[in-house]
Order: C-alpha cells, then sequence, then structure tokens
C-alpha cells in the first residue's frame, strides 16, 4: 500500500519506457515530453522522422524512430529499437491516426480501408507486439487514443470510417483488457474531444467550425492540449493500477449531453 502523503508518487514512470506513436505533430508531440517528464525513456514514432528530431530535441532519455504504422515491418522494427536501446517496453500509446472526411454515400473501401488498416489494424499489431513483451514480463500498460466519435455519432462532419475505427479501438480496449488483466497488463483509451492537431486545424481555427464547437460543447470551447496530460499520465502509471478496459473521455462534457 502507498502511503496517503505519497499518492502524486503514483504518477511517476520513472525508469519505465513509452512507446508513442504518431509523434511528429499533434497529440503524440505534447505526449512525448508528457512522459519524459514524469520519468520515462521516451520512443517516438511516425512517418515524418525529420518533425521527430524537433520532438526528442532537449530530451535527455529519448529517441526517433521512422515508422509507417501501416507497415507491420515497421512495426516490428519499432519494438526491437526500444527494447535495444531502453531494455524494455512498459508503456505504448497508440496514438497514430488519419481520416477521411467524406459523406458514407461518396466514401470509397479503399478509403475506408486506409483508415481502418492505420486507427485500428495497426494499433492492434502493435499492441500484439508490445504486449508480448509487457506479459513476459507480467506488467505493461497500453493507452489507446479513441475519440469522442467512437462514442457518438456527429453526422454534420461526415466521417464513417474514422467513427468505426475508433469504437473499434474502444471494442479492442476492453477485449485485450479482460484478455491480459491477469498476467499484469491494463488497456484503457482516452476519448479525446475537439483538441488541436492537424487533423483537427479547419474545426479549432476562428471560423464556422469553432463557432460550432462554441455551441455545442457544453464548456463552450475546444481543450487545450495541456489538458490531456492528466488523463495520460494517470493512465499510463500506478495511479491507475486497478483501472483497465476503461474509456477516458476528456471533452468538455460533449458526451454527457
Amino acid at each position: 500500500m502507498v502511503a496517503a502523503d505519497d499518492a502524486l508518487g503514483r504518477f511517476r514512470l520513472d525508469g519505465r519506457t513509452a512507446v508513442v506513436t504518431g509523434a511528429s505533430s499533434g497529440l503524440g508531440a505534447r505526449f512525448a515530453p508528457v512522459l519524459h517528464g514524469a520519468g520515462a525513456n521516451v520512443v517516438v514514432a511516425a512517418r515524418r522522422r525529420d518533425r521527430l528530431g524537433k520532438v526528442v530535441s532537449g530530451l535527455d532519455r529519448a529517441i526517433a524512430v521512422g515508422c509507417d504504422v501501416a507497415v507491420d515491418a515497421d512495426l516490428e522494427k519499432l519494438v526491437d529499437t526500444a527494447v535495444a536501446e531502453f531494455g524494455s517496453v512498459d508503456v505504448l500509446v497508440n496514438n497514430a491516426g488519419t481520416s477521411a472526411v467524406v459523406p458514407a454515400a461518396e466514401e470509397t473501401l479503399a478509403q475506408m480501408r486506409s483508415v481502418i488498416d492505420v486507427n485500428l489494424v495497426a494499433a492492434y499489431r502493435l499492441s500484439q507486439l508490445c504486449g508480448a513483451r509487457m506479459l513476459e514480463q507480467g506488467h505493461g500498460v497500453v493507452v489507446n487514443v479513441a475519440s469522442i466519435l467512437g462514442l457518438v455519432g456527429v453526422g454534420q462532419i461526415p466521417q464513417a470510417s474514422y467513427a468505426a475505427s475508433k469504437a473499434g479501438l474502444i471494442g479492442l480496449t476492453r477485449e485485450l483488457a479482460a484478455q491480459w488483466a491477469r498476467r499484469g497488463v491494463r488497456v484503457n483509451a482516452i476519448a479525446p474531444g475537439w483538441f488541436p492537431s492537424e487533423m483537427t486545424a479547419d474545426m479549432i481555427e476562428p471560423g464556422q467550425g469553432l463557432r460550432w464547437i462554441e455551441r455545442r460543447d457544453p464548456m463552450g470551447r475546444p481543450g487545450r492540449e495541456d489538458e490531456l496530460d492528466g488523463a495520460l499520465l494517470f493512465l499510463a502509471s500506478d495511479a491507475s493500477s486497478y483501472v483497465t478496459g476503461q474509456v477516458l473521455a476528456v471533452d468538455g462534457g460533449w458526451t454527457a449531453v
């Protein structure tokens, strides 16, 4: 049992290694220094290797790995590199994602398959690869970055394939959690609302999209990038040691109404 006056210490990640995909921009670029600041070794991955260099600049326990999550060989290289550099993989943040904003009646199957491959299939495969290491060592954490669109429909912003992929990721979160709970591996998800990223740029910048969010969100605004820090550290650390299979919506109340 942890002493009550040391509760904040449960959020520390000292000596652990965290892998973050989709880390060249947006949420992933924020997650890397947040995890590093909590003591973790950090392995950041994305296709745009040049941008990753900026993410790890100034972080003394971080490396960048060029990785296309839709390519199995790249995922295997990512895990092998993390283990070779730091000795283990203790935290996986499945953050890489893509979308196709197109009405469902017009979306091609090729577009849908591309979104599913990146948002769901790749997350599953990387969870398998990291999960094998975690199960062998008897501990580990997977944090899947889902979305409010995996919990509720929107309609006015047509993203059927994206919504389906994120709903699938939530289902995967629960099933992996159920399978691995007794073997020391926890699996949870964050479902962000409207946060600044490349995919949401048109919605967050001043204009019609931002006004739409301000009208509909109970808090009347999109989230700030720092407002996911607490949820990430909670789920990645021992602060959530009795939490698995859960989806934590960080959305300003969007899914509550």
